[in-house]
């Protein structure tokens, strides 16, 4: 299984959201889950990788050319996939995975995980997408989801595109029990 994980760059985050990302990296090191990822060295990000290396497990890091120039990469992940923009990284986060999973972020984090939602609304994007919400930290987002719903700019099925865990160890449960989708969902896109 290939999972692709957004995360955060910031290194100042609470301590809970580092142990969220460790414990999730313990979790498919474990579960032989190869992991796509920023290619960051620092924050969640550099967490995530660290872990994932100190049990043997693989992980990919999709960095662009400019990131490098200011030495944001990880230097200790072999498979580094180089892109020309930040546009083609996120192009590439989707491709060959089994899933997406969120932890929690800035806007970079928020730009990835909304454009897979919108992709996944519109049935270019069919795999499942988990929200680690670690200290609650997605309820903001989850609220507007559900405003977006009472005001018709979303259909109530679009809130089934994605799942909701609070532990790092029911990620794995959340994928293999994500609601199927298809590119067919295109026909709910729109709201009638």
């Amino acid at each position: 299984m290939r999972i692709c994980v957004y995360c955060a760059s910031s290194a100042k985050v609470d301590r809970a959201y580092f142990e969220a990302a460790e414990k999730l990296a313990d979790e498919f090191a474990k579960n032989n889950v190869e992991v796509v990822y920023g290619g960051g060295a620092v924050g969640l990000m550099g967490v995530l990788a660290d872990t994932m290396l100190k049990h043997g497990g693989n992980i990919i890091g999709i960095l662009p050319k400019f990131m490098v120039e200011v030495e944001w990469e990880h230097k200790g992940v072999n498979n580094m996939i180089m892109t020309d923009t930040m546009h083609e990284r996120k192009a590439k986060f989707m491709e060959d995975v089994d899933a997406l999973v969120a932890l929690p972020g800035g806007s970079g984090t928020l730009e990835e995980l909304l454009e897979a939602i919108t992709l996944k609304r519109l049935g270019q994007f069919t795999k499942p997408i988990v929200i680690l919400n670690t200290k609650s930290y997605y309820e903001p987002l989850l609220r507007m989801f559900d405003k977006a719903v009472e005001e018709n700019f979303m259909n109530k099925v679009h809130l089934e595109m994605w799942k909701v865990v609070d532990k790092p160890e029911d990620v794995l449960d959340a994928v293999k029990n994500s609601k199927p989708w298809d590119k067919g969902m295109i026909n709910f896109a729109a709201v009638k």
